[in-house]
């Protein structure tokens, strides 16, 4: 009994020292007006992600308490409306509050030194102003990228430039601007001019484009990443927001990465700007090899994604450094770059027939059933191993039946989204689109309940033939089995997810790829190999 009690107290004395605030419905108000800056993390107490982050979180706290940042979390089993007013979909949801009125969702990794990173460079303004020579030595070594405007003090057009891209891209760097003529000259520019300074590579780099929002961007998207980096969970973010093509080089060892990424720095550098390479733990995370269209447990290995256009380019030369040579993967390149290697698409066999009222979409046929079709066609991209999918399935065969009479305007059909390469952005598992008759490019993605009636309901007004059933939904069908009681979708199967352990956090064009919140208890999921 003594030892009991011992254990109780040491457990009521390790929350008490606790840093992180725990809210409750009455209590959140309160604590959102009384910090200027909060990050609050919205959990559930099962969930694998939230006792993941719970050390982590910790330490933030702790370590932001002394720049008076506070961090809290509510318990959304205990708290449901606080979270549904609040519009939590998944867990963890971790959200950045400035005032009740002004929330953002925190887009940074789940570790203690990026949050701690992130938070700090919230609390700071998009752009620091820098008055001396000391204070700007200090400022360029603050973290990993820096950005310091030299800019002439009546140069109202660079300035509202420069702060117009610090208030997009803070997360990611430090912003700072000085008026001051010397410390222009003394680095070596003339105004105005941005000088990205970072610790790794050449140390520096120097914008020298035309001054416009879209080419500093790319300037910072660029000069930002190594000329050999590696794919992480902080790191695929930045690589996703850069918008050109990546390659991975796949090895198991640390010696190994690191031998590779010497012997393909000079393929890197030639290319830099057009192709970004990274080397990728296969211990780790070699299943993604898999999403490449690689071989999975033959190492090492080398494979190119385009991210744009979600293809895939895998080296068919796999198992050995020498198959990777400088000279092998140097001639790759400027072959693909060259348009001369044709991009990888993994698919099941077209089905020799189509059993069941729904249809069986896969790569090799999807541009003439989907794309080419002349009919309304609502898809599902589904996982096996999903039980959001799984729970769906019944009622969509039952929903595709009632269009048997209207097969010559209206296909419901489901695609395997992890055996067949689709060029449609899936975020999570199930996802349901449809591909509208004469306006494809277009598709609409469906959000609503998971019902019967309500899914017709979405054919009918949102199809080119506006095609109704209702007359054909029995009582039953019209109740619907309801599965968005769930807390969220389950997260595609892909690197973006796993490695960007985010909610929609690469910025721009792919960043918002990379949603992460795997739904504990889902079947299969404890073998799915994340990044």
């Amino acid at each position: 009994m003594r030892y009991s009690l011992g254990l109780l107290g040491l457990a009521a004395l390790g929350a008490a020292a606790s840093d992180v605030v725990d809210l409750t419905k009455d209590k959140f108000d309160g604590f959102v007006q009384e910090n200027d800056l909060a990050l609050i993390e919205f959990f559930a107490p099962w969930c694998g992600h939230c006792k993941a982050l719970a050390p982590e979180y910790e330490d933030a706290a702790t370590q932001l308490k002394e720049k008076h940042i506070a961090l809290a979390k509510v318990d959304c089993t205990e708290q449901q409306d606080l979270c549904q007013e609040m519009g939590v979909e998944g867990y963890p949801t971790l959200k950045i509050f400035r005032g009740k009125d002004n929330v953002a969702p925190y887009a940074g990794p789940r570790k203690a030194p990026a949050i701690v990173s992130y938070m700090t460079k919230q609390s700071m303004p998009a752009v620091s102003l820098i008055q001396a020579g000391d204070a700007l030595e200090e400022f360029k070594t603050a973290d990993k990228i820096v950005l310091v405007g030299y800019f002439a003090a009546d140069d109202k057009s660079s300035n509202a430039t420069f702060s117009e891209v610090a208030e997009q891209m803070r997360e990611g760097a430090l912003f700072g601007a000085t008026s001051d003529p010397e410390l222009a000259k003394a680095e070596g520019v003339k105004q105005p001019a941005i000088v990205l300074y970072k610790t790794f590579d050449e140390g520096k780099n120097i914008f020298e484009e035309k001054f416009t929002k879209d080419t500093i961007e790319s300037f910072i998207n660029t000069a930002s990443i190594p000329l050999v980096g590696e794919v992480g969970p902080e790191t695929y973010a930045g690589y996703m927001a850069a918008g050109i093509p990546l390659a991975y080089i796949f090895a198991e060892t640390e010696e190994e990465r690191a031998s590779l990424g010497k012997s393909l720095k000079s393929v890197a550098e030639k290319h830099k700007g057009a192709i970004n390479f990274a080397t990728i733990d296969a211990k780790a995370f070699g299943q993604h090899a898999g999403n490449l269209n690689l071989e999975v447990g033959k190492f090492p290995a080398f494979a190119i994604q385009d991210v744009s256009k979600n293809q895939k380019f895998p080296y068919e030369k796999q198992g050995s450094e020498k198959d990777l040579s400088e000279k092998n993967i140097g001639k790759f390149i400027d072959e693909y770059l060259a348009g001369k290697v044709e991009a990888s698409i993994k698919s099941e066999p077209i089905p020799e027939k189509q059993d069941g009222p729904v249809t069986v979409i896969v790569a090799k046929n999807y541009q003439e059933l989907v794309i080419d079709s002349d009919k309304d066609v609502l898809l599902e991209f589904y996982a096996p191993w999903c039980g959001h999918c799984k729970a769906l399935a019944p009622k969509y065969e039952e929903l595709a039946g009632l269009y048997k009479n209207h097969a010559d305007k209206v296909i419901v059909a489901k695609v395997d989204a992890t055996l067949n390469d689709i060029p449609d952005e899936i975020q999570g598992f199930p996802t349901i689109k449809l591909f509208k008759a004469g306006e494809k490019s277009e598709p609409v993605e469906y959000s609503g309940s998971r019902t019967i009636e309500d899914l017709a309901a979405f054919i009918r007004d949102n199809g080119s033939h506006n095609i109704d059933v209702s007359s054909a939904l029995g009582a039953e069908n019209m109740e619907g089995v309801e599965t968005d009681q769930m807390p969220m979708q389950a997260p595609a199967a892909t690197v973006a997810e796993g490695v960007a352990e985010s909610v929609k956090v690469a910025a721009a064009k792919a960043t918002e790829a990379v949603k992460i919140a795997v739904m504990e208890g889902e079947d299969g999921m404890e073998d799915h190999d994340e990044l």
